[in-house]
């Protein structure tokens, strides 16, 4: 277990960035994204000009990490994502000692994998070891994917890899450190438009609009992100905008994503996803940018 001094130091050696591999993370796309965002953001990390940031679909949270907003809402309708986040933040020590119980073995992820199909046993273990679980099932699993069945149970298949770190120790103390003072919260991105004020940043990275039928490979939780939710989120954006709140979103660059941002500025961009199992389907795809000017 770390302390005292050597907490300090890890976090110095240490930059804080994404402790989880998610799918749709934007670590690549953090050029293009500052590029958006408002100048005082990029140019002035201590005083960054807007009072709050939220971030209302966290996933990795690749943003916040790369800009660390002294004032953060982070949320999430995962609660096992939330959960995760809660514990780096306030107890990383105890989730670094639970982690290091894990290892990578096929047959061993599959029976860690498979704890949720008892929900009642599953309700009974501590926040850590779900924690500590999700950490080791992103780690261990195909991609980073996380992704659920009609039920909630988890239900990525085991992932081939050399020699995947499991505990990075380092990593979370930097997280926890930078998670510190934010906000966090299990929660949809529709209290955002109530709480945001004037002067105030969101970034929504939500589920994408699917590109084809095949296109919808995740879910996080119980419920899809249908149509209706892109059109209520794009209701959600011009809100914001009306209020004097400045906003990126990102989201996939669909004929009907430009129809339901007509008006606000919307940049085509390229990022390449590995979720093809085939090296050769992992192409560079278009995304696009979605923000305001005020």
């Amino acid at each position: 277990m770390i302390k005292g001094e050597g907490i300090k130091a890890v976090i110095e050696l240490a930059k804080a960035k994404p402790f989880l591999k998610w799918v749709g993370g934007k670590r690549q796309l953090l050029p293009d994204i500052r590029k958006v965002m408002p100048q005082s953001v990029k140019t002035d990390r201590d005083n960054q000009g807007f009072r709050r940031y939220f971030e209302p679909f966290m996933g990795g949270a690749a943003l916040f990490f790369d800009t660390q907003p002294k004032q953060a809402h982070l949320s999430d309708v995962n609660e096992e994502l939330v959960n995760c986040y809660l514990c780096v933040r306030d107890t990383p020590e105890a989730l670094i000692e639970a982690l290091g119980h894990h290892y990578y073995d096929e047959d061993y992820y599959y029976h860690i994998r498979n704890l949720d199909r008892d929900q009642e046993a599953y309700a009974a273990l501590s926040p850590i070891a779900r924690a500590a679980r999700l950490m080791f099932l992103n780690r261990a699993g195909f991609n980073g994917m996380y992704r659920v069945n009609s039920k909630g149970a988890f239900n990525v298949p085991f992932g081939r890899y050399s020699n995947p770190t499991i505990v990075n120790a380092p990593l979370i103390m930097a997280a926890s450190h930078a998670l510190s003072s934010a906000h966090i919260s299990c929660s949809g991105y529709l209290h955002v438009e109530a709480a945001a004020e004037a002067g105030d940043f969101v970034y929504f990275d939500p589920p994408y609009m699917p590109l084809s039928k095949t296109a919808h490979f995740t879910r996080y939780a119980k419920d899809d992100f249908t149509y209706e939710d892109q059109v209520r989120l794009a209701k959600t954006c011009q809100t914001l905008h009306d209020k004097g709140v400045r906003f990126v979103a990102s989201n996939a660059y669909h004929e009907d994503i430009k129809t339901l941002y007509h008006g606000f500025e919307i940049q085509e961009i390229k990022a390449r996803r590995a979720i093809n199992a085939k090296a050769d389907g992992r192409k560079p795809i278009s995304e696009a940018l979605i923000y305001n000017c005020l």
